[in-house]
């Protein structure tokens, strides 16, 4: 009788321990445990530590609370200015409410995933091409918008989306290193002009104080000599005053200006025929005579020889 008491006591405790076990459960930091009784939602959420339930009735399910990286595939479509690209993001989000995560939508991981890539699409699609290489915290922005919007039913909490890469085509990317180039190009040809013209503003600045002193010009000239003969070069410089040049280029005006009168002239006041212009042959200077050559009969008979 004893014996059989005692294998009575052993065998229950046996049970009793392999129940506790059953039973006992337990909830890490960062999860959080839904339970449900005969399939029906407990309102208790178990939070981090050691819990019980009840074998075979209750069913517990944890749930991850941190946050979550999730990529999303590149997707392909077309700008609103007809320009194919690849565009690839990454989501950050995490469950706010464990049961909602459960019950509201039976995997809210693919869930997320396929709303990222529908949104990615759509916001390609009302976008420019400009707006997804330079604007990209507004895309990001809207794009955490569309994707959040049905997630808060499912317990989900969008935290941040980022626009990782835009792809391009080839034929795409040397346009717009061209259009580069050449707005590089211009805005380079514009400083220079604006240099240009600071330049030619001191300049005349320098010739307006100079020509108040032209000692200046002339010390200006002789550090210029200095500068090229500090040179080790076989080139003689020899300075020319600018007053010298202008002299003789109104020499050169005046001489080829009486050339043009006297051409003039002589062009216009030309005699008529008639008689009119008779005086003027009588006064016209005699013209020397040439003189005559001797005849035969003038010419000294030449000498002969003697026999």
């Amino acid at each position: 009788m004893v014996d059989a008491l005692v294998t009575l006591v052993v065998v229950l405790a046996c049970l009793g321990a392999l129940g506790l076990l059953a039973a006992a459960r337990v909830v890490k930091q960062y999860e959080r445990g839904v339970v449900f009784r005969l399939g029906r939602l407990r309102s208790d959420i178990r939070g981090p530590g050691f819990t019980m339930i009840v074998p075979v009735v209750d069913r517990l399910h944890k749930v991850n609370m941190q946050i979550v990286t999730m990529p999303v595939p590149a997707q392909e479509g077309i700008t609103r200015d007809n320009v194919t690209v690849r565009v690839d993001a990454v989501v950050y989000f995490k469950v706010v409410d464990a049961a909602e995560a459960l019950v509201a939508v039976e995997d809210y991981r693919f869930a997320v995933s396929q709303m990222a890539q529908t949104s990615l699409r759509s916001i390609i699609g009302k976008s420019d091409l400009d707006d997804l290489l330079s604007n990209r915290e507004k895309l990001n922005q809207g794009l955490e918008l569309m994707i959040d919007s049905p997630a808060v039913g499912w317990g989900v909490h969008i935290d941040r989306v980022e626009i990782k890469d835009v792809s391009l085509p080839e034929t795409m990317k040397r346009s717009m290193a061209r259009q580069a180039e050449a707005d590089r190009e211009r805005r380079a040809r514009v400083i220079n002009a604006d240099a240009e013209l600071q330049a030619s503003k001191k300049l005349a600045e320098a010739a307006s104080q100079m020509a108040d002193t032209p000692s200046a010009l002339q010390l200006r000239l002789l550090q210029t000599v200095m500068a090229v003969a500090a040179e080790k070069n076989s080139t003689l410089v020899l300075p020319i005053p600018v007053e010298l040049l202008r002299f003789l280029e109104r020499g050169q005006q005046e001489i080829s200006g009486a050339a043009a009168r006297a051409e003039g002239e002589a062009g216009g006041g030309a005699p008529a025929a008639g008689p009119a212009a008779a005086p003027e042959r009588e006064a016209a200077p005699a013209r020397p005579a040439r003189q005559a050559m001797p005849t035969l009969t003038e010419r000294e008979p030449e000498p002969h020889a003697v026999e």
